[in-house]
């Protein structure tokens, strides 16, 4: 009699502890978001200062103060702002964390750590490009007209916000899972071996 694989345990584990792990990522959400805030300001003072006069956090909303006007530039007063629910690009963070406590692996806090530094870069790419496609693509032609974005640019942050809407947020996690969880893995890899009579 063979005993039983630990791959349906580990998935059991998994269940029971996602419910666990996107509560704490909900309610600290502004606290994880945090760094994120950090990388987008970062990367509008690189590369979209004539766009963005600044990026504050409304708990895990991302409110983008741009230079662009509601209407035509001579004609409009005030300026546009754009908010973006962080949350939408970082469920891998609870995803990764389900796993990792699952597996039940040695120095699962450094492991957990280094899952929340590469998934925050991931996070940023998402909400910045949910932003630009804001901007320059579903805000209507009074707006666009005002980014100054080609019709090129236009198609590339499409790409750039369909890739960190979908592709990302799922697949980062996992990958960082697996390769910081080798051993785990090759250990569930192993066929199972008869019992002892």
């Amino acid at each position: 009699m063979a005993t039983p694989t630990p791959l349906p345990a580990f998935i059991a584990k998994v269940l029971a502890w996602l419910p666990v792990t996107f509560a704490v990522w909900y309610f600290a959400s502004p606290l994880l978001l945090w760094p994120v805030r950090w990388l987008l300001e970062a990367l509008v003072q690189a590369g979209l200062r004539d766009l963005v006069r600044d990026v504050a956090q409304n708990q895990a909303v991302f409110v983008f103060a741009t230079t662009l006007h509601p209407g035509e530039a001579l004609a409009a007063t005030g300026n546009i702002t754009v908010e973006v629910n962080g949350l939408l690009y970082a469920f891998g963070m609870p995803l990764f964390a389900a796993l990792t406590l699952a597996a039940a692996a040695q120095r699962r806090a450094r492991v957990l750590a280094i899952g929340y530094a590469v998934l925050l870069p991931v996070v940023a790419w998402g909400v910045l490009a949910d932003f630009l496609k804001n901007v320059a693509i579903t805000s209507g032609p009074l707006v666009a007209s005002q980014t100054g974005f080609s019709a090129l640019q236009r198609e590339i942050i499409a790409f750039t916000f369909q890739f960190g809407s979908l592709i990302l947020p799922t697949v980062i996690p996992a990958i960082a899972w697996v390769m910081t969880h080798r051993r785990f893995l090759e250990r569930l890899r192993e066929p199972a071996q008869p019992a002892a009579a």
